[in-house]
């Protein structure tokens, strides 16, 4: 009875390792995709944020409850597309305020591993250009991907075509 019981789990035993490795030896990495909602990411920023409309190309214009400008926003999602992380696209958002002084770097809807996301986040890397305008943010020297080197890259390619293109073309304010 012991011996078929320990047949028997020996059996499952391998099963399940057969599942955790794969047969090139390689570990097995499942891309998920991690849904971020462009309207949370804007109110994280502007709680009050009631409406977004589209300025030109690049810009978006976030409208406060009373229909008047409280910032702006550019999205790499419509670009970009051959800029991929280590899974996949890695669309970015940039907030800014009416003086396009950057309040926020977001990533978007994305399949890039949560452990290295939130590593990048943790060291500070999204708020490397908070706090500058969009013509001081283009001479930020990126500092460091911390092990997420692919996202890293991605993210920072994300951010220098917005701020390179966006910069060319900011909106009239109110």
């Amino acid at each position: 009875m012991i011996k078929k019981l320990l047949i028997v789990a020996m059996f499952f035993g391998s099963i399940a390792v057969a599942q955790e490795r794969p047969h090139d030896g390689k570990e097995a990495h499942v891309a998920v995709l991690h849904e971020v909602s462009n309207k949370e990411v804007v109110q994280s920023v502007y709680p009050d944020a009631g409406k977004v409309e589209k300025v030109n190309d690049y810009w978006f214009r976030i409208l406060g409850p009373d229909n008047k400008t409280i910032g702006f926003a550019m999205s790499s999602l419509p670009f970009c597309k051959e800029v991929k992380g280590y899974n996949d696209l890695t669309p970015i958002m940039i907030i800014t305020d009416k003086n396009w002084i950057i309040k926020k770097v977001a990533l978007l809807s994305n399949k890039e591993s949560l452990g290295y996301v939130r590593r990048l986040e943790k060291r500070g890397f999204f708020d490397q250009w908070v706090g500058k305008t969009v013509k001081e943010a283009k001479k930020v020297q990126v500092d460091g991907y911390t092990g997420a080197t692919f996202t890293g890259k991605a993210v920072s390619k994300n951010v220098d075509f917005l701020l390179s293109n966006g910069a060319k073309k900011l909106p009239k304010r109110d």
